[in-house]
C-alpha cells in the first residue's frame, strides 16, 4: 500500500473486495489477459507471471537455486511462494486443483 493513502481499513478491504469480484465476473482466459494487461504494468504482470511459474517448478520438486536458474526470480520469493503454497490462504492449491480437473486424461491407447 502507498505510505500516503488515507484510506480507512474497511475502505481498504471494500476496494479489495470490489478487485476480487471484478476479477471473478472473467470467463475465460483471454478475458483475464485483458484485464491483468489493463491492470498492471509490464513490471507488475511479469512478477505475478513469474510466481505462477515458480509454483509449477515447486510442484516438480526442484531445488530453490535450479528455480532461480530457471526463472531469474530470487530465492527469498521463491521462498515466500513455497511458504504461501504449503502455509497460505490456499488459492495457488485452488488453481493448481481445477488445473488438474481442466487437463484431459491421456489414454493408454495414446502412449
Amino acid at each position: 500500500m502507498k505510505p500516503n493513502r488515507q484510506d480507512s481499513d474497511a475502505a481498504r478491504k471494500r476496494a479489495e473486495e470490489a478487485l476480487f469480484t471484478a476479477i471473478a465476473t472473467l470467463r475465460n482466459a483471454g478475458e483475464c489477459r485483458d484485464f491483468l494487461k489493463d491492470l498492471c504494468t509490464p513490471a507488475e504482470l511479469q512478477a505475478l507471471v513469474d510466481r505462477w511459474q515458480v509454483v509449477g517448478y515447486l510442484q516438480q520438486e526442484l531445488p530453490y537455486r535450479r528455480i532461480h536458474d530457471l526463472t531469474g526470480v530470487s530465492v527469498t520469493t521463491i521462498g515466500r511462494v513455497a511458504r504461501f503454497l504449503t502455509d497460505g490462504f490456499g488459492g495457488y492449491q485452488v488453481a493448481l486443483d481445477r488445473l488438474k480437473r481442466q487437463r484431459p486424461r491421456k489414454s493408454s491407447a495414446t502412449h
